[in-house]
């Protein structure tokens, strides 16, 4: 049954059930400009939600061993990325940090920006795309430590309900060495850097 209830919808499905909430808006999706809506919004969640059909284990399977015995953090600081929340799918706009501490290996810094980025395109929360982020690292690379903050201004709390602008919400997760160490904990804060605003 739950197979049946998962199964994606056709394209042609999809562009209809587009059409039925602009109805539900007060428009008429047959008026000249909104044809053509149905197969934009549905391209657009293609391009929104292309998390679901990528892996994020497989872009840290490939790792280099030769570093010269290098065994200090490695930072991958101010990744962009724009998600939406579950609750309303509303945009979720922010920056990630991304530091571990190598265990024998390190990975390609484009693979960490890629984790996050697969993450991001799914309905997500925030704490729990920071979670899943600093989680996939450490089962994959098996580092010493692991830390991810995220801040980014959630639309759904600034175009709706409370309406407030310009909040920011800052999230983070410490995993190994980053959790137990205060030393390696207040050295990745610190070359994160103080948050700067995001606007919005």
């Amino acid at each position: 049954m739950n197979q049946k209830q998962n199964k994606k919808p056709s394209r042609k499905q999809a562009e209809d059930a587009v059409r039925t909430l602009l109805r539900y808006a007060g428009e008429n999706p047959a008026r000249e400009g909104l044809i053509d809506t149905p197969k934009r919004v549905v391209s657009s969640y293609d391009e929104f939600y292309r998390g679901y059909a990528q892996d994020p284990h497989e872009y840290l399977s490939r790792t280099f061993e030769e570093v010269s015995g290098y065994d200090e953090m490695v930072v991958l600081r101010d990744i962009p990325f724009s998600s939406h929340c579950e609750h309303h799918m509303a945009p979720i706009i922010g920056r990630a940090h991304v530091g571990y501490l190598p265990n024998n290996k390190v990975v390609g810094i484009s693979k960490l920006a890629r984790v996050v980025e697969t993450y991001a395109k799914r309905l997500q929360v925030q704490e729990k795309m920071t979670a899943q982020i600093a989680d996939c690292i450490q089962d994959i690379l098996d580092p010493h430590g692991v830390g991810v903050v995220i801040q980014a201004t959630h639309e759904c709390m600034s175009t709706r309900g409370v309406q407030k602008h310009g909040v920011s919400m800052v999230t983070s997760r410490m995993a190994g060495a980053f959790r137990k160490d205060d030393k390696t904990r207040r050295e990745f804060l610190a070359v994160v850097g103080p948050l700067n605003a995001l606007g919005g």
